[in-house]
């Protein structure tokens, strides 16, 4: 049987099957072609550990290398029209050529992430730095950022600290609080208005006493003094294992202070792993907040932050892609009046099955059927290897 007949018939059946829980399949559908998740120019090359880097010579060196699979990527998905960029890992004399490059290719360029961990300036801290004239060097780098993004028309300024301590008494919390308040306020008085500063945490790494941002509270309590175009971004390999990260996500929703994600995973530590391969279920519950009919996530920034030292980067892009795919259809399909109801009547076990009958679905058919309308390839992986 020819695969778009076999597609066609799998959608008919999945639709009547959700057609008597009166869920519309073609709305699903629509949804899903109208998803899209930035890709990290970073995400392309070869990662790697402390203890080396195993590369195999065909991975892109510098941004239009890494472009070019960007566009790859999107090609074959139809959902990754845009791409962070690092800087200076992506720095060049003229921005116009990335821009133009960009453009020729069907992309755009979209968070600017400032690095403020590799200078040797900053072995001590950048915005927390004891040393004014690093503090100093630290803000101009974030506001040069903030130049380089007006050329791209960019809309987020993401921002991660790596600052903080390695033993007791190296530091002094309140003079690093005033410190990074201090310089984040000077930053956000020169975001243009169509630009938000997303605020990421870390609760450790690479310092191992203390991290200056390790919490969302901490994000929050920065984005909310800073005023509207502050918001905090969620990386989902930066919480302490058990970490409740759907609750997170709720509960910065309901303040209006959520600002995107680096989506990644991980089992023990901020791993960088493929979105959705070690708890896709974690995943699930997440994207069930993201898709309440609740929650205002209009512009939400959906952005991938993945490091790959064995597999292939852009095979690994479009898994992750496509388990992003899958995961965001499930949580549609959640009936949310039965979970409401079973919620307010204290129905333990209704609640979760609710919750469980959405995740077991099978959603290839909505999947490859998004796919099939926008007259991409049904298996992009697949086509990817041919």
């Amino acid at each position: 049987m020819p695969e778009v007949e076999r597609l066609n018939r799998d959608y008919e059946h999945l639709k009547e099957q959700l057609r008597r829980d009166n869920i519309d399949i073609e709305n699903i559908t629509n949804a899903l072609m109208c998803l899209e998740i930035e890709t990290p120019s970073w995400g392309y090359g070869r990662g790697g550990t402390r203890f080396g880097k195993f590369v195999e010579g065909n991975e892109p060196t510098d941004i239009f290398g890494k472009l070019e699979e960007a566009a790859k990527v999107n090609r074959l998905t139809g959902i990754a029209p845009s791409v962070a960029i690092h800087i200076p890992w992506d720095k060049v004399d003229d921005y116009n050529e990335i821009l133009n490059k960009a453009d020729h290719l069907g992309l755009r360029i979209g968070a600017i992430n400032p690095n403020l961990f590799e200078d040797q300036d900053y072995k001590y801290g950048s915005l927390t730095n004891t040393n004014p004239d690093i503090r100093r060097k630290a803000i101009d780098h974030i506001l040069e950022c903030i130049e380089i993004g007006k050329i791209f028309n960019s809309k987020i300024l993401s921002l991660w600290l790596s600052d903080g301590t390695n033993y007791p008494g190296q530091g002094d919390f309140r003079d690093r609080k005033e410190w990074i308040e201090e310089s984040l306020s000077e930053v956000y008085e020169n975001l243009p208005d169509y630009m938000r500063l997303l605020i990421e945490y870390k609760f450790f790494e690479p310092a191992f006493y203390h991290t200056d941002i390790f919490s969302f509270g901490i994000a929050l309590d920065l984005a909310k003094k800073l005023g509207s175009k502050a918001q905090v971004l969620v990386d989902l390999g930066h919480h302490p294992r058990g970490t409740n990260i759907p609750h997170i996500v709720a509960y910065l929703l309901s303040e209006c202070k959520l600002g995107g994600f680096h989506l990644n995973d991980a089992k023990y530590a901020d791993d960088d792993l493929t979105t959705g391969s070690i708890d896709p279920y974690q995943l699930f519950l997440i994207f069930v907040e993201l898709t309440d009919p609740r929650s205002d996530t209009s512009e939400l920034a959906y952005m991938i932050d993945q490091s790959h030292n064995e597999k292939n980067p852009t095979e690994a892009m479009i898994q992750t892609l496509e388990n992003l795919q899958h995961i965001y259809a499930k949580s549609i399909l959640v009936d949310r009046e039965k979970l409401k109801a079973s919620q307010m009547a204290n129905d333990t076990i209704e609640s979760e099955e609710t919750l469980m009958k959405a995740f077991r679905t099978d959603v290839t058919p909505i999947v490859k059927m998004a796919r099939h309308k926008k007259g991409l390839p049904l298996s992009p992986l697949k086509e990817l290897r041919k």
